[in-house]
């Protein structure tokens, strides 16, 4: 019989980095790329892996990320082990929320005990990456360990802004070292030092003791007081080099051991450069490991004229004649009108850029009209003071009213199309 697995997906980060794109929604909720949202990456490596039984917790301004859900990841009401559930701090244990993240899963033990699970999959909802989590499976149980912790190998020189793990040559980790001056290499790659992802698998019957003696302990959080005791107790607790998973689909001109922190406005800005070129680092497009996301029902992008280079374009997006967009991402029922140009630029859902507008450099977030003749991104002191500048010089502009789309879409039936 295949072991029983079921997935915890932490998704109640405030991701206050990400101000003021999370003014309203929580990290997990952020919109990313053309389509998807930030969680998607999470919960799609989890159903590709075969791992089905999911469950979301969320805590900060959630109702964003549970409408999702609701819409996009419904998988079958038929099999009741084949599910993404979203579940707010149910406060069983107190009155309190999720105090942290051994917190958030001791809150919600009785979700283990009713499943009976073999293995509990401990995962954030954070980052964008493809991930076989049935290899780090393999990889836990070949090595009986107790618990299994996702690491990424990074340059000895960037590891002293992680949480450092410091392993023998088997994998079996030895100490956590948390944003060391001296970072602890790889014991096959000097250069190198393992960064935990915080990503866990856990045998069941270890899990459920930990955080029972967690609670009497007063401690909350699995990085900083279940894993450290654990180690200290001599469980068998091992470090799974994520440059040793291999996804099927990748294109050799993509990043094998992508994966990327998206939790302030430059990273996020940043990553979005990945998934765009004729040879993306990250190419969204793999029939073998999809990224599944929202079931939107309208049309396809339409493109009446102008100069598009290297843009993706969402669905139901209308590009009018004497546009320039270079370099950016343009999501659904936007509408980009005559003679506006746009270069490095993030336009999100339902935002209408008026005639002849210039934009660079900008994230123009959900629900918005930009002025025709406007001008934002040249200017950084201008800019400054009606929106937030990142350092790295990105113009980040809030969204606007949920009632202002870009196109006409309220008909018979209600407001548009479903997302």
């Amino acid at each position: 019989m295949p072991d029983r697995i079921i997935a915890f997906v932490m998704a109640g980060g405030q991701g206050s980095r990400l101000q003021p794109l999370t003014a309203a929604r929580s990290k997990p909720s952020v919109p990313f790329g053309s389509r998807y949202r930030i969680v998607d990456f999470v919960l799609s490596n989890l159903i590709n892996s075969q791992i089905r039984t999911i469950y979301l917790l969320v805590q900060y301004k959630s109702q964003s990320l549970i409408e999702h859900v609701r819409k996009a990841w419904t998988i079958s009401p038929l099999l009741k082990d084949q599910f993404v559930t979203v579940v707010p701090p149910q406060m069983l244990l107190g009155e309190s929320w999720f105090q942290g993240t051994a917190d958030a899963v001791n809150q919600n033990l009785n979700l283990i005990e009713e499943h009976g699970p073999d293995l509990v999959v401990v995962f954030g909802a954070d980052h964008i990456y493809r991930m076989d989590i049935s290899q780090m499976v393999a990889f836990h149980k070949e090595r009986e360990a107790d618990v299994t912790i996702a690491a990424l190998p990074v340059p000895l020189e960037d590891a002293k802004g992680f949480g450092v793990i410091a392993a023998d040559a088997d994998g079996r980790i030895e100490a956590f070292q948390e944003k060391p001056a001296s970072p602890s290499p790889m014991p096959e790659d000097p250069d190198k030092a393992y960064a935990s992802m915080g990503n866990y698998i856990f045998s069941t019957d270890v899990l459920i003791r930990a955080l029972q003696d967690a609670q009497q302990a007063g401690e909350t959080d699995f990085g900083q007081h279940v894993l450290p005791r654990l180690l200290a107790s001599k469980h068998r607790l091992f470090a799974y080099d994520f440059a040793t998973n291999v996804i099927p689909g990748i294109n050799a001109y993509e990043d094998r051991v992508y994966w990327r922190d998206v939790g302030s406005i430059d990273a996020y800005f940043n990553a979005h450069k990945d998934v765009l070129g004729a040879e993306p680092v990250f190419d969204a497009f793999n029939p073998d490991w999809p990224i599944y996301s929202s079931n939107y029902q309208g049309p396809v992008a339409r493109v009446l004229g102008g100069q598009i280079d290297n843009t993706l374009l969402g669905a139901a997006t209308m590009i009018h004649n004497g546009t320039r967009i270079k370099n950016s991402i343009i999501r659904r029922e936007a509408v980009i009108d005559e003679g506006a140009e746009l270069e490095d630029c993030i336009i999100m859902d339902y935002v209408h850029v008026g005639k002849g507008a210039r934009l660079r450099k900008v994230i123009v977030d959900r629900h918005n009209a930009i002025e025709p003749g406007a001008t934002i991104g040249y200017d950084r002191e201008a800019d400054a003071k009606r929106y937030k500048v990142s350092s790295g010089g990105v113009t980040v502009v809030p969204a606007g009213q949920p009632n202002i789309f870009a196109r006409s879409v309220v008909g018979r039936q209600g407001r548009g199309y479903s997302e």
